[in-house]
């Protein structure tokens, strides 16, 4: 047994331990230089004194013998997968405690001032994310050098399982660069959004660190970072990138109108009552269900939504609600739609 009380059997049995035993089960005496050999037996209870003849050692069965071991062992790799499995949840608990303690000396954020070192940083985040990796990235349209740069270190990310994320402002869909990136990596499982109003800057990895930009020194270098790891910390600036990327539109590299049809001052092309059958839709409700709640007949709804299908150019219904997402006449603020029969009301 060990200090922790964890089994432990005996070494490996030795080459002249096991020819000792072959030569006692022939009935051979055990020679006086056999004592270590003859040790390692007994220590493995191969071995066992005649009650009629002292000293003279008789051999018992090995099986007996292995299969008892083989239980030990298994009892013993048992505890110590259990310990295993336990030291991550304890290394968290204590984790919080050591992020408390150092982050008021500010040890969980580091000032990174050059662009080098930062990216460099990043790069191993990724790397080593396990879960979940989320980026905003108000700056507008990124450079090929950049993506390129990318394309590589998120394929690998996405390979080992890891959602990723990045939210990117509505100007580009306009960049024909950004707008390939996108539809690429969404191949592979990439996710896009893109937000019409501002938002700030930030990479989160499985929610333990964070990068975010510097707003403490007005003179500090273009591109300086901040490397957060304070849990407390990194977790509200999760927080606050999931609500935005609630209220931004997916994409998946299309142009900005593509495939809408909606001209800039054109006004909303859908009816209120359409919206209503849309968000139905995208909400995962039956064309039933929807024509029972409103009041309308099952041919009336079959019938919206063919038009909805032409209008949106959209072949089938999961189509036409992928399309919906992208449309910013999601947006409208409508009152819900009142059970009215099939009389059509105005937009």
């Amino acid at each position: 047994m060990t200090d922790r009380g964890t089994p432990v059997g005996p070494k490996d049995l030795s080459l002249e331990a096991r020819a000792l035993y072959g030569r006692i089960t022939r009935g051979e005496p055990a020679r006086p230089s056999d004592s270590v050999a003859l040790a390692e037996l007994r220590e493995w209870r191969l071995v066992a004194e005649d009650p009629d003849h002292p000293g003279v050692p008789v051999a018992l069965d090995p099986r007996d013998i292995a299969q008892r071991q083989l239980m030990a062992e298994a009892r013993y790799l048992a505890l110590r997968a259990t310990r295993m499995a336990g030291i991550p949840d304890m290394a968290d608990e204590l984790a919080l405690h050591w992020e408390r303690a150092k982050g008021a000396a500010g040890a969980a954020c580091e000032f990174l001032s050059d662009p080098a070192t930062v990216n460099a940083r990043i790069q191993v985040a990724v790397a080593r994310a396990e879960s979940e990796i989320c980026a905003a990235q108000p700056g507008g349209p990124r450079t090929r050098d950049l993506l390129d740069m990318a394309v590589e270190r998120d394929s690998l990310a996405l390979e080992r399982g890891v959602t990723m994320r990045t939210l990117y402002l509505d100007t580009v869909r306009d960049d024909d660069v950004t707008r390939e990136w996108a539809t690429v990596m969404t191949g592979k499982g990439y996710q896009f959004r893109t937000l019409g109003s501002p938002f700030q800057r930030c990479i989160v990895i499985d929610g333990r660190e964070a990068f975010i930009e510097d707003y403490t020194d007005p003179d500090a270098p273009a591109h300086a970072a901040w490397h957060v790891r304070d849990r407390a910390l990194v977790g509200f600036i999760a927080a606050t990138f999931h609500e935005t990327w609630r209220r931004a539109a997916p994409w998946t590299g299309q142009a900005r109108t593509a495939g809408l049809g909606i001209g800039v001052g054109s006004g909303p092309r859908t009816t209120r009552r359409q919206r209503e059958l849309l968000r139905d839709l995208c909400d995962g409700i039956s064309q039933e269900s929807t024509a029972k709640r409103l009041g309308w007949s099952h041919r009336a709804v079959v019938r919206e939504f063919a038009k909805l299908r032409s209008l949106f150019g959209a072949r089938s219904q999961g189509q036409l609600a992928f399309e919906w997402a992208l449309s910013p006449e999601r947006l409208i603020d409508d009152e819900p739609v009142i059970a009215r029969g099939d009389v059509q009301t105005a937009a």
